[in-house]
């Protein structure tokens, strides 16, 4: 009992700010290298490794198709683990050798017979997936295990979300460069060694999260059957309005960005432009850094909802600017200040709902439900966010490298403004069910205290 009540006090108070570095270097990493993989890897299959275009997107749908199951296997894994160090941090260590040796034999370029260069890709891409999945699963579980204080996991969220633009900057920013330098000419051996150093850095700074946390609620954590796992989340009704919110989130950022290019070379004339505009995307910091301010003032739920109607605001703007490209970069920024708000609430409501689930259910499932919440949400939204769009585009007669007719530009226009804010406001509307089980927060925080013993 008096370990309970030290664990309880502990919890509530403010994480180190070292933690909270630990806990942003987890997505330092996780962008590091798979923002790497999600930019280039197209490209380097075709153009350095020697396969075709058809074989290449063979491999990627495979791995889409395997990606919409393997995130609730990792949270039944999770949700099954119960050890000295917690349920989700010791994966920091087990999978930091996996996910960087998987991501540096993707890009080793074997000199290989075309078949074998074919399964060659596949095997490795695949087991990077899997590998980024053991990764990125426990990441999202981990947080309500960090401090039962709603504010500090904000605060931690939020700084995590911004380790992760970090690793996306710097990977988007600067591969190119790298590999020009590291190859010295020869781009089989730049892809190679740029991979190499990437992925030291990846396990390195997950070996630092993995030194440097700590789980609470340890005490009424246990191993879980995946019936108990699903149990977890029978009645949880903010949990599952988070999810579909979350989903919507995706399909209306993946819809915006994956018609960006097409709008600026066809509908502008400047193909160029677009990778302004993805550096733009940056802004989301901005967002970031607002959302411990903002959740002082408001309820969080409210803050999301202010983040998807501005995300919606930006998009909307896009049709009305015209062919103005200072006037697009302005609606851009306001758009990404929004996703960057709408992108990171989530991940740290979806602890309160893991809460919630244990109030419900008395089934503290964080794996299984943080795992539906965050990856399997983003690879469905993400999924069905480039699909949505690609069949508009086809509908309306879209031809590749061709001078488009009007009813074309239409539809990359409705794409990339109308369809992503459609999505946005569809978000904000479902999140206002959220509001009433905010309400019920303080009650059952206290409830779950009680229910331990760790009531002072």
């Amino acid at each position: 009992m008096r370990s309970q009540i030290g664990e309880a006090i502990k919890s509530d108070k403010a994480v180190p700010f070292h933690r909270m570095l630990a806990y942003a270097s987890t997505d330092t990493a996780g962008n590091l290298l798979y923002t790497t993989v999600t930019t280039f890897i197209l490209y380097y299959y075709t153009d350095v490794f020697g396969l075709t275009v058809a074989a290449a997107g063979t491999i990627l749908l495979a791995a889409r198709i395997l990606d919409a199951f393997d995130a609730p296997v990792w949270g039944f894994i999770i949700d099954h683990t119960h050890t000295k160090w917690g349920q989700s941090r010791p994966y920091f260590l087990w999978m930091a050798f996996p996910f960087a040796i998987f991501f540096i034999l993707m890009f080793w370029s074997p000199n290989l017979s075309p078949t074998a260069k074919f399964w060659w890709a596949m095997t490795t891409y695949l087991l990077f997936g899997i590998s980024y999945t053991g990764v990125g699963t426990p990441i999202s579980s981990i947080l309500p295990n960090l401090t039962n204080n709603s504010e500090e996991r904000i605060k931690l969220n939020s700084t995590r979300m911004i380790g992760g633009n970090i690793g996306y900057f710097i990977t988007a920013s600067f591969t190119l460069t790298f590999v020009a330098f590291l190859g010295n000419g020869n781009a089989a051996s730049g892809w190679r060694n740029t991979a190499i150093i990437l992925a030291i850095i990846g396990f390195a700074l997950l070996l630092f999260a993995f030194f440097d946390s700590r789980e609470i609620n340890t005490s009424s954590q246990k191993s879980l059957s995946i019936m108990e796992s699903i149990r977890g989340a029978k009645h949880n009704w903010p949990w599952v309005i988070l999810v579909v919110v979350f989903i919507f989130y995706w399909l209306g950022n993946t819809s915006r960005t994956s018609v960006l290019i097409y709008y600026t070379q066809y509908n502008l004339g400047n193909k160029g432009f677009a990778s302004i505009l993805n550096g733009l995307v940056m802004v989301q910091m901005v967002g970031m850094l607002l959302i411990p301010f903002l959740v002082k003032k408001i309820k969080k739920t409210y803050v999301l909802i202010f983040g998807m109607c501005l995300a919606a605001f930006g998009q909307l703007m896009i049709a009305f600017v015209g062919s103005s490209l200072t006037g697009l970069a302005i609606a851009w920024c306001i758009a990404s200040v929004g996703t960057g708000i709408s992108v990171s609430m989530p991940f740290a409501m979806l602890s309160d709902t893991v809460d919630y689930g244990e109030w419900k259910n008395h089934i503290r499932a964080s794996g299984f439900l943080t795992a539906i919440g965050s990856s399997f949400a983003i690879k469905i939204g993400s999924g069905l966010g480039g699909w949505a769009p690609s069949m508009i585009l086809n509908h309306a007669g879209y031809k590749a490298g061709n001078t488009q007719t009007a009813s074309s530009l239409t539809a990359i226009r409705f794409c990339v403004s109308y369809l992503p804010a459609i999505f946005f406001i569809v978000g904000a509307a479902i999140m206002v069910l959220y509001l009433r089980y905010e309400k019920q927060e303080s009650q059952i925080k206290a409830d779950l205290q009680e229910r331990h013993g760790e009531v002072a």
